[in-house]
């Protein structure tokens, strides 16, 4: 049967440091019949979503992607947009809701894009996650060729898929859509406390030794409660768990290191797809690949 056709927004990040999300996405996606079709001239949705209430300028990137995704709908017959960076995801879907719930906002965009067509609200915004959840996790379980038995992974969601409230793709405080997933695949999801916790953000540019006490935290507590790996879906919270871990080993002795990896790439091992194509573990500074060797 052919695949599927849905728009998806990858963002700036996936086409650099992070295609091993890129690539383990648009590979499982694949598996579940699905083509993730890249948006037409999408551009940078700006990472930061802008926090003045009078911020009308911030929202034209944001607008400008949706009026592209409205454009495309039409053609392949899908208003779905789907993203995986969890900033990425944020912005577009704050964008979409501020200037439904604004349409004072809405109109001076139009008016200011005046060559483009409006934008009338009608893409539906989603994170993969919420894609999978859609699809159905007993649809997914009969995909799996090599469940992940024995894998304890420390699920992680950071900040900008629980916040704010009107974006979140769970229960703020006690998510579980990663863990049932997780769970999908045959892993053992342990509690983990801090699931839900910030990793530093952007501080990483300039306070890199505060980041790393947060990476030293949520690394530690990860081990404390016996995982093996740490997933996550945010290419920032990716970099500063992995990364930062070599400033955390330095100042803390006796620190343990943990590899950090994309909840796609665990669907991708799962699916039976163990190319390193798609798996991209050059890209990891902690390299996942004896923990992960059962499955590759």
């Amino acid at each position: 049967m052919p695949l599927k056709k849905i728009m998806f927004y990858p963002g700036c990040t996936l086409k650099g440091v992070a295609k091993n999300l890129e690539d383990s996405t648009l590979a499982t996606a694949r598996e579940l019949g699905y083509e993730f079709v890249e948006l037409p001239n999408w551009t940078c949705c700006g990472a930061v979503y802008g926090l003045a209430q009078d911020s009308v300028k911030f929202t034209i990137a944001n607008v400008r992607n949706l009026i592209r995704a409205q454009e495309y709908a039409e053609e392949i017959g899908d208003n779905r947009l789907v993203a995986v960076c969890s900033m990425c995801y944020n912005n577009l879907r704050r964008a979409h809701l501020d200037v439904m719930r604004n349409r004072d906002k809405l109109k001076t965009l139009n008016i200011f894009m005046d060559e483009e067509p409006d934008y009338k609200g009608e893409i539906k915004v989603q994170h993969y996650l919420t894609f999978l959840k859609e699809y159905g996790f007993d649809e997914i379980a009969e995909r799996v060729k090599k469940p992940l038995k024995g894998l304890k992974v420390a699920p992680y969601y950071g900040c900008l898929l629980l916040r704010p409230e009107e974006v979140a793709i769970d229960d703020r405080e006690d998510p579980n859509i990663l863990e049932n997933l997780l769970e999908t695949l045959g892993a053992e999801v342990v509690d983990y406390p801090l699931k839900n916790e910030c990793c530093g953000s952007y501080h990483t540019v300039d306070k890199r030794e505060f980041v790393a006490e947060r990476t030293y935290k949520l690394v530690s507590v990860a081990k404390e409660v016996d995982a093996d790996v740490i997933a996550t879906s945010c290419p920032l919270c990716f970099f500063n768990l992995d990364r930062r871990q070599e400033i955390a080993a330095a100042k803390h002795h006796g620190f343990e290191k943990m590899p950090i990896v994309y909840f796609t790439q665990l669907m991708a091992l799962a699916f039976g797809i163990n190319d390193n194509n798609v798996l991209h573990f050059e890209q990891h500074y902690i390299s996942p690949k004896e923990v992960l060797a059962p499955w590759l």
